[in-house]
């Protein structure tokens, strides 16, 4: 088992959706749980979709994800190189022995004649695919007209029969040989297709455990055929099927971020999208629902994977991704915040500490007790700027009768205000780091002193935040401190008894 080599090859052509990072996955937990290897190759022979700079984006999203590969592009390895384009010279060599042994032939069909053939195929309503005009061709007729004439190779598929194998998620697989048309395997241009250079870079990178997305397995027949006509072992193939939206139509746009690195845009985090990737068509024979990769990895088995669509349920996500943020360390909840704190203007660095919107300068501090006193609500990283920006604002601009609970009076309130503002001031700085101990002492002192909760924790809060909505009152004394809160206590207090 430890000699297994699985491998994703994506194709530079744009961002790497999240269905990518998906299959990549599967062939990295694959390979681990078997104490094999993985490999990333970059197969960017289609140079018509080819997009300038996809591939270190597409790496940097692989980063991301913490799919670490152990032989790449960027860094290497016993088989290499790992770009399609840095192996040309390989694929033409191939092609030319197909060539040689028969089973490849040349082709000289125009692009006009090829459109016409499937027009009229449309029109029986008969199976479409290239009608073998130039199968029988001579070879030394073709090796002539190829010296003047542009041209393709094309494998020479067998008419007769059926080509079957076996699928480690779908079991025995057959096709009829009849159905299947001649590939091309070597563009006029010298460039090869994915038939020729796929097979060719899984056998000379042995590659025995291929794990691809379920358009390929029509195309796997046309494999097998290119793996026998060189005399090789083809390695065991596994197709997993497509991710669904709700809709159980394929997961795009419309269903939400659908390039893998949005979901980091949006405030997902690493360990919450793997979690939720890894147990979308497949999960472990147990009642969890929260793993580390590492227990993923060892988890995992191919024959476990469904073979119906994987439906993505944004809902799970965002539960998922939730669990994982509750869980987070203070510091690292609060270094992942900070982008979209700064993004959204919320907060700016000024001089090793922050200054907000309305000019208040506060403390890293400040911003992790806001974000420990919100994370509960939060789904996402980007739910935090519009949770915490009203905690971190000055809190000056608010009408004085919001501070009046159920019957209360300015005076009565501004007598609650006073007294509890000498309470918070005996207590220590320690203490404000703790909202639940906070809570207990206040409830103990609203008990001692025979007043009404609401009499007293309704003014403090408003005094605390300026907002009708918002937060507990000891949620906010750990986030501004002892020196500020008591400080706004004081200014609710002024406003009671001299006016704004």
């Amino acid at each position: 088992m430890n000699n297994i080599r699985t491998r994703f090859a994506p194709s530079p052509t744009g961002e790497l959706h999240i269905g990518g990072v998906w299959m990549a996955l599967f062939g990295y937990m694959y390979a681990k749980h078997t104490g094999g290897k993985f490999i990333l190759r970059i197969e960017d022979t289609d140079r018509n979709r080819f997009v300038v700079g996809a591939e270190e984006r597409l790496i940097e999203t692989l980063h991301w994800y913490g799919i670490q590969y152990d032989e790449g592009p960027d860094i290497g390895g016993p088989y290499g190189p790992y770009r399609q384009s840095d192996r040309l010279a390989l694929y033409q060599e191939h092609a030319r022995q197909l060539l040689a042994n028969g089973s490849g032939y040349r082709c000289f069909c125009s692009a006009e004649r090829l459109a016409q053939v499937r027009k009229e195929q449309e029109l029986r309503h008969a199976p479409t695919g290239y009608d073998g005009a130039c199968r029988e061709l001579a070879v030394a007729e073709a090796n002539a007209r190829a010296e003047q004439e542009p041209h393709v190779v094309r494998l020479r598929m067998p008419r007769e029969g059926g080509t079957k194998f076996i699928d480690s998620i779908r079991g025995e697989v057959n096709f009829q040989n009849a159905l299947l048309d001649d590939p091309v395997l070597l563009k006029s241009d010298g460039w090869p297709t994915y038939h020729l250079a796929s097979v060719v870079d899984d056998h000379l990178m042995e590659i025995n455990q291929v794990i691809r997305g379920e358009e390929w397995l029509p195309s796997t027949p046309k494999h097998l055929v290119t793996y026998a006509a060189f005399g090789w072992q083809p390695p065991q193939y596994a197709h997993v099927p497509l991710i669904l939206g709700t809709d159980r139509l394929k997961l795009s746009k419309r269903h939400g971020a659908a390039a893998a690195a949005g979901f980091q845009e949006q405030g997902y985090v690493q360990p919450a999208l793997i979690n939720f990737l890894a147990l979308l068509g497949w999960h472990p024979k147990t009642d969890r629902e929260l793993y580390s990769l590492t227990e993923l990895c060892g988890l995992f088995e191919l024959a476990d994977v469904n073979k119906a669509g994987a439906i993505f349920n944004m809902e799970k996500l965002q539960w998922m991704n939730q669990q994982y943020l509750r869980a987070m360390p203070e510091n690292e909840l609060t270094e992942r915040t900070l982008p979209f704190l700064i993004a959204s203007n919320v907060v700016t660095e000024a001089n090793g500490n922050f200054k907000t919107a309305s000019g208040n300068i506060v403390s890293r501090h400040m911003i992790s007790a806001a974000l420990r006193g919100t994370v509960d609500r939060m789904q996402t990283l980007a739910d935090a700027p519009g949770l915490v920006a009203e905690m971190l604002s000055d809190a000056r601009e608010y009408e004085t009768e919001l501070l009046l609970w159920k019957g209360s009076t300015a005076t009565s309130t501004a007598v609650i205000l006073q007294s509890v503002k000498e309470y918070l001031g005996t207590l220590p700085d320690s203490m404000y780091g703790n909202a639940e101990e906070l809570e207990k002492k206040l409830r103990e002192w609203i008990a001692e002193e025979g007043r009404s909760v609401g009499d007293v924790l309704w003014p403090l809060r408003v005094a605390l935040s300026g907002q009708a909505k918002s937060p507990s009152p000891f949620i906010y004394l750990t986030v501004l401190g002892r020196e500020v809160s008591l400080e706004r206590v004081e200014r609710a207090y002024t406003s009671l008894t001299k006016g704004k």
